[in-house]
């Protein structure tokens, strides 16, 4: 699970110095390395990282996930790895990860993910005993420097100022792991939860860079909510790599409780910049970010929104990715031959067996990958070693298109056969219910309306609409049913809360669990001044969670806005950011800052707090917002 805190980028990114060239010292070459401001392979040959985050600190016996990441197109993958906050990744463990890897051609990207948030959030430990972990499993690293980048630690440093500082800290670590005799390529992360609003990695990288003796340092930044314009997604990596410095988006996703990032820009950029991304993650995300999820339950077959994006969609894993040259054996570039037809038997309302026509290779085929065709997307439901399948986990009365890829070992793919399209027995009787709809957002408030949105569900069959309700307790209202993942509701009372949440439904009857929920405040009457604020608790864990408020200004333009509250389950804040609070017991009063007071008709900002709760309830306050 990610926890992310972000502070908006206010402006367009700039540097503050000027740009200058860096180049690293030549060093005689040890795997994969750094040459150029790129990250190139020991022959020389470029090395664009196109891979997915797997968390296998928290699920270590998800094994087949590397060989599902690998159908999938990626050609790395970044493993979640822990020295002791969680259970401990031992030498062993780690040793099999890399054959996992190795295995199913992929480069390994190995990060410590216990920085997580140092200085921040409890539990997290320093790049100092992040280096610890890395030298306590050394004799599981050395000699996979063609196969292995050293990702020192995740996430290192959270919002709040530490010492050493980032920069000291990185500098340090580095050091630490080439005295200790680490040839690999390193990777760092950015502060600030890794998306380096403060711009510290950025203006700092050069020096950081130097510390290297062997200039083999890429830096690594995570772009979530702060990066929610093109604008700010293309500054951020020119300012890299105009200067020579390697930089990789080596966590993303589509959306997130902090921000909706620019995913399209971060994927079409890293594409034409020659540097790398990976998405955040294969599966396995909870406390309310479930849909970064790429697949469902670890189930390739099941993949959500996130997933198709990241994997079939424009500058995705399947258009951009190339395998690294260090597992095309012999330099074989040769696909082989076109399968034949798969013909279908043994249908049944879950089930069905598959076979076509053996294709033929210059070498030798090694196995075949069968997908299901929807349009331009395509799913990977079997991964045989010859030339016949059994599928099953299948919805009844179902028709599939289903086709064939033929693979051999230095990763050459054939075209795809032809297709054969089978619609398994009965009548249905789909009993799986769509996922958790996203926290609902809320715009556009007067007195008597608003509208409402959310991240839309994913749903085995087809999500078919959802329920908006009204929650009092254990009471909930249906205020709108839409089949979309939008909603307006109007006839409301003014001046009045609305605790609202949704619930998904498909065309079977089955209703997803309910959303978090969002707590939105009318206008007083007539809507023509006055503002409106919305409260979500957008992460929880034990002891801790975040929170963000939307301020959303009425119909005249104003220089300044407090909202105010009082918790009712002895809620504290520990830490605010967009915004200044002054605090008298459980009551707040939280006032605008210099730069985001200033608001025009209608216009919205934000701020954001992280707080502790008492682990029973952590109910949502009543808002009360004025301005001036």
């Amino acid at each position: 699970m990610k926890r992310k805190i972000a502070l908006a980028a206010a402006s367009i990114l700039t540097l503050a110095a000027a740009v200058v060239a860096f180049s690293q010292p030549a060093q005689a070459a040890t795997g994969i390395r750094v040459s150029n401001g790129r990250l190139v392979e020991a022959n020389g040959t470029a090395l664009k990282l196109r891979g997915i985050n797997h968390p296998h600190a928290w699920y270590a016996t998800q094994t087949s996930s590397f060989a599902n990441i690998k159908a999938a197109g990626a050609n790395s993958v970044r493993v979640v790895l822990s020295g002791g906050r969680w259970t401990t990744n031992t030498a062993s463990d780690v040793a099999n990860v890399i054959s996992l890897c190795k295995t199913n051609k992929l480069i390994c990207v190995l990060e410590n993910h216990d920085t997580t948030g140092f200085g921040e959030q409890s539990g997290s430990v320093s790049l100092d005993a992040a280096v610890n972990y890395w030298i306590s499993i050394q004799s599981a690293l050395t000699g996979q420097e063609n196969y292995v980048i050293l990702n020192i630690g995740n996430e290192p440093i959270g919002n709040n100022a530490v010492t050493p500082n980032w920069t000291d800290a990185t500098k340090s670590a580095i050091q630490r792991l080439r005295s200790a005799g680490f040839q690999h390529t390193i990777m760092v992360d950015a502060p600030n939860w890794g998306q380096d609003w403060s711009f510290t990695m950025r203006d700092n990288a050069p020096s950081v860079l130097a510390a290297d003796t062997t200039g083999n340092t890429i830096f690594s930044v995570h772009m979530y909510g702060v990066f929610d314009t093109a604008a700010e997604v293309n500054a951020y990596i020119d300012s890299f790599t105009s200067r020579n410095l390697a930089l990789c988006v080596c966590e993303f996703g589509d959306n997130h409780s902090d921000g909706n990032p620019d995913e399209a820009t971060i994927m079409a950029k890293t594409q034409t910049a020659g540097i790398g991304n990976m998405g955040w993650s294969w599966s396995g995300n909870g406390g309310g970010v479930e849909y970064l999820d790429m697949v469902t339950s670890f189930n390739p077959a099941q993949r959500s929104t996130w997933g198709n994006r990241y994997i079939t969609g424009a500058n995705g894993l399947s258009t951009t990715s190339t395998q690294a040259t260090i597992y095309n054996t012999g330099g074989d570039t040769q696909a082989p031959t076109t399968p034949g037809t798969p013909t279908a038997s043994n249908v049944t309302s879950s089930s069905l067996s598959l076979a076509w026509t053996a294709s033929t290779d210059n070498v030798g085929v090694t196995g075949y990958d069968v997908v299901r065709v929807s349009g331009s997307t395509e799913t990977v439901l079997a991964s045989p070693s010859g030339n016949s399948a059994s599928l099953t986990g299948l919805s009844a009365g179902t028709q599939y298109t289903l086709a064939v890829y033929a693979k051999d070992a230095a990763g050459n793919r054939s075209t795809r056969s032809s297709t054969v399209n089978v619609t398994t027995s009965g009548t249905g009787g789909d009993t799986q219910a769509p996922t958790t709809p996203g926290t609902p957002s809320a715009s556009s408030v007067t007195s008597s309306s608003l509208s409402l949105s959310w991240t839309a569900s994913t749903d085995n069959v087809a999500v078919t609409g959802y329920d908006v309700v009204r929650v009092s307790g254990s009471t909930e209202t249906v205020l709108a049913s839409p089949s979309g993942n939008s909603a307006s509701l109007t006839g409301l009372t003014a001046a009045t809360q609305y605790t609202l949440a949704v619930y998904a439904k498909d065309a079977a009857g089955n209703r997803s669990t309910r959303s978090s929920t969002v707590s939105v405040t009318t206008q007083t009457g007539g809507g023509t001044g006055g503002c409106t604020a919305t409260y979500a608790i957008t992460n929880q864990w034990p002891g801790g969670f975040q929170a963000g408020v939307t301020v959303t200004n009425g119909a005249t333009a104003s220089t300044s806005w407090t909202v105010t509250w009082t918790f009712a389950n002895g809620q504290t804040i520990t830490q605010i950011w967009n915004a200044q609070d002054t605090a008298s017991g459980a009551s707040h009063s939280v006032r605008n800052m210099g730069y985001n007071g200033n608001l025009g008709p209608n216009a919205t900002t934000s701020f954001g707090f992280t707080g502790t709760w008492n682990n029973s309830a952590n109910a949502v306050p009543a808002l009360t917002c004025t301005r001036s």
